[in-house]
C-alpha cells in the first residue's frame, strides 16, 4: 500500500488509523483531508486552513468550467429534440409545468382540428384552459404541490409586477426544490439590490451554480464579470467558449470582439463557431420548421403561457 493511501487512512489531526470501531469523516470543502472527530477537525483547522481552501477551489472550477451535456432547458419531453433557447419557440404548461417545443404543440393542435378533438396539453392531456383565470387554478395546484417550476414561474410573476421581495421568496424556495434556472433571477436580485441586499458574493454564487446546471445566460454573465470586473481574461474566455458551444448568440459576439482585440485565437474561435451552429442545428426538425411556417403565414400560435425570461 502506497504512502499516500496510509496517510490518507489516518487522521489527520491526532494520525489514529481507521478501523472497524474508528470511521474517519471527509472533509466536506476539499475532499481530501479526514478526521476522527469534529474535534480533530477544528483543532487542526489552522494547519489545514490555506491548503483546504486552495483544493476546494480548485473543485469548484473544475466543475464551473466543465461544458454541460445540455442547456438548463433540456429536451422537449415528447420529441427528445434540444429546446431552442429563444423562448418563443417552445411554451410552459400550466398543467404539468412541462416545456414543450412548438413542433409538438403545433402538432398537437392540427390532430385535434382534424378529428375535432378536445384542446388538451399536450404532454399530460390535461384539459386546456379556457381563461387565464383557469390556467391560474393550475399553477396553484403546482404550487401547493411544491412543484420547483410553478414557484420559479411565480417569482417570475412577482418580478414584473416590481414586487422583488415576494419574487426574491418564491425564487429561492424554487432553488430549495432543485430548480436550477430560479439560481438566474436570484443573482439578478442580488445584482441589483431589489428585494434583498446587493451582495456580489451572493450574485456569483448564484450565477455558477444556474452555469453549472447549463444555463448558457448566467455564463455569458459570468464572463462579463470575469472579464471587464475582474480583467481575468482567460476565465471569461472558457465561460465564453462553454456558452457558445450551447448555442449561445451573445457569447459568440464576445468571442468575435475579443478575437478583434487579440484576446482570442483563431482556432479557438473557429471551434467555437462550429460548435455554436452545431447546437443551433440541434434545436430544428421538419415538424418544427412546420410550424414556424404555419405561424409565420397565418400568424396563429399553437400555444400559450411562455416562461417568463428576466436578465440583468
Amino acid at each position: 500500500m502506497s504512502e499516500e493511501s496510509e496517510t490518507d487512512r489516518c487522521c489527520y489531526s491526532c494520525g489514529i488509523a481507521e478501523g472497524d470501531d474508528i470511521k474517519l469523516r471527509t472533509c466536506t470543502a476539499c475532499k481530501s483531508a479526514r478526521y476522527c472527530s469534529v474535534k480533530c477537525q477544528k483543532e487542526h483547522w489552522p494547519q489545514h486552513k490555506r491548503q483546504c481552501k486552495k483544493r476546494a477551489a480548485e473543485l469548484r472550477d473544475e466543475l464551473l468550467f466543465k461544458q454541460p451535456e445540455s442547456t438548463h432547458l433540456g429536451d422537449c419531453p415528447i420529441c427528445m429534440i434540444p429546446l431552442s433557447l429563444d423562448l418563443d419557440y417552445s411554451s410552459m404548461q400550466t398543467c404539468c409545468s412541462k416545456t414543450v417545443c412548438d413542433g409538438c404543440a403545433h402538432a398537437n393542435v392540427m390532430r385535434e382540428i382534424q378529428g375535432m378533438l378536445e384542446s388538451k396539453c399536450p404532454f399530460c392531456r390535461t384539459p386546456s384552459p379556457n381563461s387565464e383565470a383557469d390556467a391560474r387554478v393550475n399553477e396553484t395546484k403546482r404550487m401547493e404541490a411544491n412543484d420547483p417550476v410553478a414557484m420559479r414561474q411565480e417569482g417570475s410573476r412577482y418580478y414584473t409586477r416590481g414586487e422583488y421581495r415576494s419574487a426574491f421568496e418564491y425564487f429561492t424556495k424554487a432553488v430549495e426544490l432543485g430548480d436550477v434556472e430560479a439560481h438566474y433571477p436570484l443573482s439578478v436580485l442580488y445584482h441589483d439590490g431589489q428585494g434583498v441586499a446587493r451582495n456580489e458574493k451572493k450574485e456569483i454564487f448564484h450565477l455558477e451554480e444556474a452555469a453549472i446546471g447549463g444555463h448558457p445566460s448566467a455564463r455569458y454573465n459570468l464572463g462579463v464579470i470575469e472579464g471587464r470586473r475582474y480583467g481575468r481574461f482567460e476565465r471569461a474566455q472558457k465561460h465564453y467558449v462553454i456558452a457558445a458551444n450551447q448555442g449561445h448568440d451573445g457569447s459568440v459576439r464576445s468571442l468575435l470582439e475579443n478575437h478583434k482585440r487579440g484576446f482570442v485565437k483563431k482556432e479557438v474561435l473557429d471551434a467555437a463557431l462550429r460548435a455554436h451552429q452545431a447546437a443551433v442545428d440541434a434545436t430544428k426538425s421538419p415538424q418544427r420548421e412546420e410550424a414556424e411556417e404555419f405561424e409565420r403565414r397565418f400568424n396563429f400560435r399553437s400555444h400559450c403561457n411562455h416562461s417568463a425570461d428576466i436578465a440583468p
